[in-house]
């Protein structure tokens, strides 16, 4: 079998939404990340530390819809991995002073992960990893991934 080139990485993601402002409102405006262009009324980048961009977002053909509903398939989640604690403590400082609904957050020793849902219904992970050498493995070396309480007060106290 053939695999993957291991450098290989998931550039961006691109969303069908409602309304482009609003999805702005939200990834920009709560999350942080910048808009690098505006594509008319109907589309727009956006990105993190100046690269072209990780998201997309437009209403070529869905202005107005509505969420796929529960049951269907589709995007479970978009995840976005911060570079350390500080960074996702302080956006989830922001979600928290917005009083943005929180689905979930969980330890999964690997990584420690923040749950929502964007203004169209959209699944998205904020997560931090922690170091390879840190990830908890069974006896046999096989990774042995959890789904642990995460400390959000905790976090919280790093924002600042």
């Amino acid at each position: 079998m053939s695999s993957i080139h291991p450098g290989t990485r998931v550039g961006h993601v691109h969303l069908k939404v409602a309304d482009v402002d609003r999805a702005i409102g939200f990834y920009s405006g709560l999350l942080g990340f910048g808009v690098t262009q505006r594509y008319g009324p109907q589309a727009a980048f956006l990105a993190a530390g100046g690269y072209h961009h990780h998201i997309g977002l437009n209403t070529w053909e869905s202005a107005g819809g509505t969420p796929p509903p529960a049951g269907h398939t589709g995007l479970y989640h978009t995840a976005f991995l911060f570079t350390d604690r500080k960074a996702l403590a302080q956006v989830f400082k922001r979600l928290v002073e917005a009083r943005w609904p929180i689905d979930g957050a969980a330890d999964h020793g690997v990584s420690e992960a923040i749950y929502l849902t964007d203004p169209d219904g959209n699944g998205v992970e904020l997560y931090v990893d922690r170091p390879e050498t840190e990830w908890p493995r069974d006896a046999s070396g096989t990774l042995a991934m959890v789904n642990a309480r995460f400390d959000l007060a905790a976090l919280l106290a790093e924002a600042d």
